[in-house]
C-alpha cells in the first residue's frame, strides 16, 4: 500500500520551494577537490567572533545539560540599555528568519493578502506561501522598494506587509522621511514589519532607525539580527521588537528554548563590545570602496549598497560565472532565484578576500 503524502501536506507546502542558502565551503571543497576557499556569499561578517563572544562560548560549555532561560532575560536587558526599548516588546528568535515566521504564524490566515517588493528577500515569500495567503508583489523601483506603488496595493485584505532596509538581495535603502510617509498611509490594522538585518552597516543622511518610528506607529514591528554585524551567523540569534500586545502574541506561539544558552550568552557578550562593532562597520566601509574601485577596472556595473555586500550586473545570464569562479575557489551568490539572472551578489570580505574575488573575476572575464 503507497501513499501520496504531498498531496496530505497542507496547500501552501505543497507548492513550496525550499530556501537556497549560499553553498558551503565543505560542499565546493567535497565537490572539486580544492581548498584555500574564499566565500563571500551570505553577507557573513569575515572577521570572525570578537574575544568577549569567545569567552562566552566557552563559559556556557558548562551549562550544556540544562535548558536556556526561554524567556532570554540577560539578553533582553542587555539590548533594553543597548536600544532604549523595554525588554517587555523584545521577543527573540532563532535568527531573524525565525521571527519572521511568528509574525506571518500570528497574523496571516488562507487567503489574506501580503504585501512585499520585488527583488526582496525571499523568506518573505516563503511565509506568505507556506500560510497559503496571497502574495502581492509589487514592482521595483531602481531595484528597490517602490512605496508608493505598495501603498497603492492595499485592500481590505491587506494583513501584513514586509519591507527591508536595507533592502537584501540589492542593498538598496529607503530613507526615513520616504518610510515615515508611507506609514502615514498604512491602515492601523495591517502589520508592518521593517526588516533591519543590515542596519548596523548604514551611515547615510536622513536614513530611518525603526526602533524610533513604533511609538507613533503601533502597527510597526522591526525585526534585526545577530548574524551581520555582531558576527554570530552560526548561533542563530534575531528579535523583534513591537508593541506588548503583538509581543505578547508572538510568545504565546514562539517555541520554547527557540535560542539555545551558547547563542543568548554569546549575544549578550556581542553587544558589550562595541569597539568590535565598530571595527568592523570600518572594515565594511573600506571593503565596499575596495569592490566597487576593482569593479570599476573590470568594467563591471552594482547596484549601490548600504549593506555588507555589492549585487554586480554581468550583463548576461550569470550562471557561468558563477560555476566558473567556484573553480577559481571563491564563492559568491547567484541571485536567479530572485528574478535576477544576470547579477551576482558578493558579500565584502577582508582585503585579501576581496582581492582574491576580483582577481578571480578578471580571470574569468578575460576566458
Amino acid at each position: 500500500m503507497s501513499c501520496d503524502f504531498r498531496e496530505l501536506a497542507v496547500p501552501g507546502i505543497q507548492g513550496l520551494h525550499p530556501y537556497l542558502p549560499g553553498k558551503p565551503v565543505e560542499e565546493l571543497e567535497r565537490e572539486l577537490g580544492i581548498s584555500n576557499i574564499v566565500k563571500l556569499a551570505s553577507n557573513e561578517n569575515p572577521r570572525g567572533p570578537g574575544a568577549s563572544v569567545t569567552r562566552a562560548v566557552s563559559a556556557s560549555v558548562a551549562g550544556l545539560s540544562r535548558y536556556p532561560d526561554s524567556n532570554g532575560f540577560e539578553l533582553k536587558q542587555a539590548l533594553e540599555t543597548e536600544l532604549g526599548v523595554e525588554s517587555s516588546r523584545i521577543t527573540l528568535g532563532n535568527g531573524s528568519n525565525d521571527v519572521l515566521d511568528l509574525l506571518g504564524r500570528t497574523f496571516i490566515q488562507p487567503g489574506d493578502e501580503v504585501i512585499y517588493s520585488e527583488y526582496s528577500f525571499v523568506v518573505y515569500a516563503l511565509v506568505t506561501q507556506a500560510l497559503a495567503a496571497k502574495a502581492v508583489v509589487t514592482p521595483a523601483k531602481n531595484w528597490g522598494h517602490d512605496l508608493d506603488a505598495m501603498a497603492d496595493a492595499i485592500t481590505d485584505r491587506t494583513r501584513m506587509i514586509f519591507i527591508a532596509n536595507p533592502n537584501n538581495p540589492t542593498g538598496t535603502w529607503l530613507t526615513d522621511s520616504e518610510l515615515q510617509t508611507f506609514l502615514a498611509k498604512v491602515p492601523a490594522h495591517v502589520v508592518v514589519v521593517l526588516d533591519e538585518a543590515y542596519t548596523e552597516y548604514v551611515a547615510l543622511d536622513d536614513f530611518p532607525n525603526g526602533l524610533l518610528l513604533q511609538a507613533q506607529y503601533p502597527n510597526l514591528v522591526v525585526t534585526r539580527t545577530f548574524s551581520k554585524a555582531y558576527g554570530l551567523a552560526a548561533l542563530r540569534v534575531g528579535f523583534a521588537v513591537a508593541n506588548e500586545a503583538i509581543t505578547d502574541l508572538l510568545n504565546r506561539i514562539r517555541q520554547p528554548f527557540n535560542v539555545n544558552s551558547i547563542a543568548l550568552s554569546a549575544a549578550v557578550a556581542a553587544l558589550s563590545d562595541q569597539e568590535y562593532l565598530k571595527r568592523s562597520v570600518q572594515l565594511n566601509t573600506a571593503g565596499m570602496a575596495q569592490l566597487e574601485c576593482g569593479l570599476a577596472a573590470l568594467e563591471l556595473e552594482w547596484i549601490p549598497s548600504a549593506g555588507n555586500f555589492l549585487t554586480v550586473d554581468m550583463k548576461q545570464d550569470a550562471a557561468e560565472y558563477y560555476q566558473a569562479l567556484l573553480h577559481q575557489g571563491v564563492i559568491v551568490r547567484p541571485v536567479a532565484n530572485y528574478g535576477m539572472p544576470n547579477h551576482l551578489r558578493i558579500s565584502i570580505g577582508l582585503p585579501e578576500e576581496n582581492q582574491r574575488c576580483l582577481d578571480a573575476l578578471a580571470k574569468v572575464l578575460s576566458a
